[in-house]
């Protein structure tokens, strides 16, 4: 096997073979089925809101009939950048987990920061909706309301939502819309055209940025359609499946972000090197050390290429090597970091290491860190990373926890006394101050094994386990579930073995996420795939009084693990439509020939409680003792018929109904039931146009009429003036 991992075709489907063993093959019907979130659907955030009977502007965007499309323009609907919000109690408990998830990717990737919300005049109250829906820009009416419904529980779809929120405006209805995509109007629903209009530069800015086909803000080839043909048809076809991406934000989406909010960096972001610079990111050689790391292309003894770019961009590919082989018995070799200043208090470093040195060689970290009593700085042991030489780029992660200034420091020792070619190789580091992935599961040939394994047919990731003592496992089918070909399928399944002590059953409120990493060197530009599950201890079995969550040991099925051993797996939750192959095969989802799986499994519970309210603000949610049912504050809705449309939403502890707004219409009235167009305010304005000036005419006839008679009457006074006049002048 190479450096890359490939393997001759043989081999390959031994290892396909091994994957499959003893994992879904010939096993035992399961006493409780697997559970799709989606319901087998892979439905976009419009097909969502159009399910909900919601007929929404651009099918997501709520407006108010003193809204035009300037939000982007005017400095006054623009957000701090440390945005107050608000989590309802309707909220379900996995969609609060993946909203706090998507509040890390905007601090991780823009100068935008949430906090929960204490006082403040205007702020994001998100609650759940018939639908995913957000109004666009700073509204300045208080408590600004924002929708994530049933199956809104994606971390794209919330990114979207809340880029609205900020701002933004869908990709496609940018005034230069049609150099770039065709619209098929033919194909388009009745009554949703207006869907597809576009806006010129004088009331909603691109900002300099070129039109995006990636951007998460595009709609996808479908949308709206009314048959099966797309209704958007792109000019350069290769992009016809790029648009509409649900990942993560892309280049250009967060270019704009930063150019609105004139951010220059993200708030939870410290560095990321890739060695591709001679300057090295900063970084230097420690002091006191024997030996040096050098920036290379190749390595004697490997790697033969970089992680970056594996070789494939010629004049570029470097990265740093300590040679252990032409280094002493207790030789080491200091990289460090340029200072860093920490805000947080903890910190995630990931690299990619590559280890062709002697098997007793090590490579440990630490952080330097500076403070009054050592202005020099103090070196902190952190973590030896183990493993023995592989011929590999492997992923790792390191938890930090500085709190000063500080440095971080890769320390090679040579600790063996034989001789050896290689060396310790590191690419691709990244520093944020955000949490470490708790486990990576690695796939080695991943696109043979998609485009090998039969369809309905899962491998599973080793099981892991989390702080909390639960162990879980992702099940993938790379070839889809029974009548999803083309796609990857993505459950997760709790486990436990005979002999397990210590948990809760039915395992209570524990978020899983399978992430499927981007492999790109830089953090901030990675597009990863992922979604989140939520274990609810009170969620009982499709057609059974059973727990879905119980003891796997009760409502699972025994398995046989690869190396012989037996645990129990209890059933799988997650989706059919996890990705599609082809956007599996875009980016740096594959590199090198694997996919890499970031798993965790992270305690949710303290989301079941309400989030406190402001000292000086009156309780606007009744108490309750299951929080992630819905509350009476959604229930005061449900004696609230609006019409016309019109969306109930409960505002400062009463239900209201917000009325819809079309491009030459709206709705009007306690229950929407009015309606008013622009026909009618032309009709008003000539009306009133024309009262006026029948009056003006009124008054202009009537001064004159006065103006004449006081005229006649002057006129005549003064003639008997002049007639006394001569009379008096008789001889």
């Amino acid at each position: 096997m190479d450096m890359a991992g490939r393997k001759s075709p043989g081999v390959l489907v031994l290892h396909i073979l091994s994957l499959l063993c003893a994992t879904s093959l010939c096993l035992p019907t399961p006493k409780i089925l697997d559970y799709d979130v989606d319901g087998g659907r892979d439905l976009d955030i419009f097909d969502i809101n159009e399910e909900a009977g919601l007929n929404l502007v651009e099918g997501d965007i709520v407006l108010d009939k003193r809204q035009t499309r300037n939000s982007i323009i005017g400095d006054e609907y623009r957000w701090p950048t440390m945005i107050p919000y608000y989590m309802e109690d309707d909220l379900e408990i996995n969609a609060k987990g993946v909203i706090l998830k998507a509040f890390e990717q905007y601090r991780l990737k823009s100068c935008i920061d949430f906090k929960p919300w204490s006082g403040e005049a205007n702020y994001i109250s998100i609650f759940k909706g018939s639908g995913c829906f957000s109004s666009v820009g700073n509204r300045h009416v208080g408590k600004q309301r924002l929708s994530i419904g049933t199956n809104c529980d994606r971390i794209a779809t919330i990114e979207h939502e809340f880029l609205h929120a900020l701002g933004f405006w869908h990709e496609q209805s940018r005034a230069d819309r049609d150099d770039y995509v065709k619209i098929m109007w033919d194909r388009i629903s009745e009554g949703k055209e207006h869907n597809f209009n576009t806006y010129d530069d004088t009331t909603s800015s691109s900002l300099g940025v070129p039109y995006d086909y990636g951007s998460m803000m595009h709609y996808s080839k479908n949308a709206f359609r009314n048959g099966t043909e797309p209704t958007i048809v792109t000019k350069i076809p290769a992009f016809s499946d790029v648009i509409g991406q649900r990942m993560e934000f892309s280049d250009s989406d967060l270019l704009k972000l930063h150019r609105l909010y004139n951010c220059t960096q993200g708030s939870t972001f410290l560095d990321s090197c890739d060695f591709e610079r001679e300057n090295i990111c900063g970084m230097v050689q420690g002091q006191g050390d024997k030996a040096d790391w050098v920036r290379v292309a190749k390595a004697a003894g490997g790697p033969d290429t970089d992680y970056s770019n594996l070789g494939k961009c010629t004049g570029s590919g470097y990265f740093m090597h300590f040679s252990t082989g032409t280094a002493n018995t207790g030789d080491t070799a200091l990289l460090e970091s340029r200072l860093l200043y920490p805000i947080r208090g903890y910190q995630c470093l990931q690299f990619f290491y590559y280890n062709s040195a002697g098997a007793s060689d090590t490579l440990k970290i630490y952080v330097r860190e500076y403070d009054k009593a050592n202005p020099n700085g103090k070196l902190r042991f952190i973590k030896t990373i183990d493993g023995s030489p592989q011929e590999l780029w492997q992923l790792h992660h390191v938890s930090l926890d500085a709190k000063t200034k500080f440095r971080v420091v890769f320390e090679g020792t040579k600790v063996g006394s034989g001789s050896s070619a290689g060396g310790l190789s590191l690419d691709d580091i990244n520093l944020s101050e955000t949490t470490c992935p708790e486990f990576i599961w690695r796939v080695k040939n991943f696109s043979h094994v998609m485009d090998n394994t039969p369809a309905n047919t899962a491998i599973y990731s080793p099981p892991f386990t989390s702080k909390e003592g639960y162990t879980f496992q992702m099940k993938l089918y790379p070839n889809g579930t029974e009548g999803y070909p083309g796609e990857l399928s993505a459950y997760a399944n709790l486990v436990a073995r005979e002999g397990d002590t210590g948990q809760k059953w039915p395992c209570p409120w524990k978020q899983m996420t399978m992430m499927l990493m981007d492999q790109n060197p830089h953090i901030q530009k990675r597009m990863s795939n992922q979604r989140s599950v939520t274990t609810d201890p009170n969620m009982k079995a499709s057609g059974s009084d059973q727990f879905f969550w119980d003891d796997p040991r009760k409502v699972g099925v025994e398995v046989t693990d690869v190396d012989g051993s037996k645990y129990f797996r209890g059933p799988g939750y997650g989706t059919a439509v996890y990705l599609t192959h082809l956007r599996a095969k875009s980016r740096d989802f594959i590199k090198g020939g694997d996919a890499i799986f970031l798993l965790t499994m992270e305690d949710v519970s303290h989301l079941t409680e309400s989030q406190p309210l402001p000292p000086s603000q009156p309780p606007s949610h009744p108490p309750t003792t299951t929080p992630h049912l819905p509350t009476a504050t959604t229930d005061m809705c449900n004696h609230v018929e609006c019409e016309n449309g019109g969306i109930c939403v409960v505002d400062e502890g009463e239900p209201t109904c917000r009325c819809m707004v079309g491009e030459d219409y709206w709705y009007y009235g306690d229950r929407c039931q009015y309606v008013g167009t622009l026909w009618d305010k032309t009709v008003l304005a000539l009306a009133s146009s024309l009262s006026v000036l029948g009056v003006m005419v009124v008054i202009t006839i009537v001064s004159v009429c006065c103006v004449r008679m006081r005229y006649k009457k002057r006129s005549k006074s003064h003639s008997m003036i002049m007639e006394n006049m001569h009379a008096n002048g008789k001889p």
